[in-house]
């Protein structure tokens, strides 16, 4: 079944790009990214191409999760700016013919945000079901199984009351409970808040996890390995996430943003691509983030195999990614150097080429690998509860636009600590070197504007020499890539064909001979019919 949620205008044939705030820009010298710092660098993200702008949390936040605490949904971090830099911001966005979408982090909220502050102090205020409480368990302790992301029990005690609250994050992030309608209802208010104010869609953090299991049932353990694995991977999460109920859930968020045109972008982790495909294909969301090549490491065959199956499955409405905030750098997973760098370049022409709309992740562009962390500047919150884990900080690190100390990003010591960028890894020079990283991501970024099938028309997997091979036609365009470690032949269509994009260094335009294509190691084309 089709969703219900139409389209908005001018998602289709959209590239994306995450701004970490924090990590972006800037302005005052206080250490930490903020709005003016992105406003300030628009004409940058304008060169490259893009068309969608997705800024992380800048609402006021205690930042025990680095924004994604929220204590109002409603405002901005005075750190950060204000409504009125907020403003101008979307002006600017707005004035350079690009779209701006916004974080809102609807499975919980702050331990400081005014409603859980009410909900704790007062069993009867109306706040309390606001929040998912329950009594101990007959020995007195949690009253499941549930474990956080971050480690540690999924419930904390609330002593004064003698309740638990659920918690699938940190403590201080309690799960709000969406079998609540008041709850349902101040997010709908929200979102239509936000697009009073200029704001052209939402991605929505966790989406997959608002409603739990009614009877907060344990969930089954998953068998032994033998391998290292976290607290939370030794379940399957049948009870806390992914409920069969909860894509029903946005269609009046659906609703709202249609009057406005506005987009919904759901952080979806369910498991596998049919349980995936239902909250945009029977749910209201407009597309959904493909999450299960943002943490695998360099194993093409399983990566192909994993995009093939989804865009099977879902193949207009899914949102493309490699990198974000959460995850290691695809440059990092993938090898490192620029080997590691090649190869995800590779991997994200494929991407360009499924529909749907492909983000990028600030610096992905620049070929960066994992900032350097010492252990003691660490910041993330899962290396805090897990000393064995390096967490997310190093995905975080700075945004480097100069060569030099702090390379541009503040004129004051950053809020996470790191070594500096070398000098061929900043915007400024690549952008001064035509051979750099960043002109390639440009030139991807061309084409699929210049040959609107990539997204448009529709697609047909065609047979390739092996499974680390993939070759898509779509319409007019063909999408090949090669992430074998050596050079790979495959058999075109009828053409003729003209390469128009290859992300490797290579000039591929004399290799098309007799319908045969010969294509280097992690190395991805674009032909269109000539």
């Amino acid at each position: 079944m089709r969703s219900s949620a139409s389209t908005p205008t001018w998602w289709p044939g959209s590239v994306g790009y995450e701004v970490y705030v924090r990590s972006f820009a800037d302005s005052d010298g206080d250490g930490l990214g903020d709005l003016e710092g992105v406003r300030s660098h628009l004409d940058y993200l304008q060169w490259l191409g893009i068309d969608v702008v997705w800024l992380t949390p800048f609402f006021p936040s205690p930042d025990f999760d680095h924004g994604y605490d929220v204590s109002d949904y409603r405002g901005v971090d005075p750190r950060m700016g204000d409504l009125a830099g907020f403003a101008r911001l979307v002006d600017e966005i707005h004035r350079r013919r690009m779209r701006v979408i916004i974080d809102v982090v609807p499975n919980h909220s702050s331990s400081r945000h005014p409603f859980f502050v009410q909900a704790r102090a007062d069993r009867t205020s109306p706040y309390r079901d606001w929040y998912l409480w329950s009594d101990p368990s007959v020995d007195g302790g949690p009253p499941n199984n549930w474990v956080s992301h971050f480690g540690g029990p999924a419930w904390s005690l609330d002593a004064d009351s003698g309740q638990y609250y659920c918690h699938l994050f940190h403590r201080e992030q309690p799960d709000l409970n969406w079998r609540n309608r008041d709850v349902r209802r101040y997010f709908v208010e929200t979102i239509t808040y936000w697009c009073e104010r200029g704001v052209d869609g939402f991605r929505v953090d966790v989406a997959h996890g608002l409603l739990k299991d009614p009877g907060l049932r344990d969930n089954p353990a998953r068998p032994a390995t033998g391998t290292r694995r976290s607290a939370f991977e030794d379940f399957v999460h049948r009870f806390d996430l992914d409920q069969d109920d909860t894509p029903v859930l946005y269609g009046t968020w659906a609703e709202a943003a249609a009057r406005y045109d506005a987009c919904l972008l759901g952080e979806v982790g369910a498991s596998g691509p049919d349980r995936i495909a239902r909250y945009t294909k029977g749910g209201g969301l407009h597309s959904a983030f493909f999450l299960e090549s943002t943490g695998q490491e360099w194993q093409p065959a399983e990566l192909l195999a994993r995009f093939r199956a989804m865009h099977t499955a879902e193949p207009d409405r899914m949102s493309w990614v490699l990198d974000n905030h959460d995850q290691p750098r695809s440059s990092t997973r993938f090898g490192g150097g620029a080997g590691g760098a090649r190869r995800s370049l590779a991997l994200m022409t494929l991407l360009f080429g499924l529909g749907g709309v492909p983000f990028l992740y600030q610096g992905q562009e620049l070929g960066l690998e994992d900032g350097a962390v010492d252990p003691a500047d660490r910041q993330d919150p899962i290396a805090h509860h897990n000393p064995t884990s390096l967490g997310r900080d190093g995905s975080r690190t700075a945004m480097p636009w100069s060569p030099g100390p702090g390379n541009g990003f503040s004129t004051g010591l950053p809020w996470l600590r790191a070594a500096d960028r070398t000098p061929d890894e900043t915007v400024s020079s690549q952008q001064a070197d035509p051979g750099a990283e960043v002109h390639r991501y440009r030139s991807l970024i061309a084409a699929r504007k210049s040959y609107p099938d990539l997204w448009r028309a529709s697609a047909t997997w065609l047979d390739g020499p092996s499974p680390e091979f993939a070759m898509l036609r779509r319409g007019s365009v063909l999408v090949a890539v090669n992430l074998a470690d050596h050079e790979q032949a495959a058999l075109l269509p009828p053409g003729p064909w003209q390469v128009v994009y290859e992300s490797g260094a290579p000039d591929l335009v004399d290799t098309v001979h007799n319908a045969q294509l010969a294509i280097p190691d992690a190395t991805g084309v674009i032909l269109v019919r000539s």
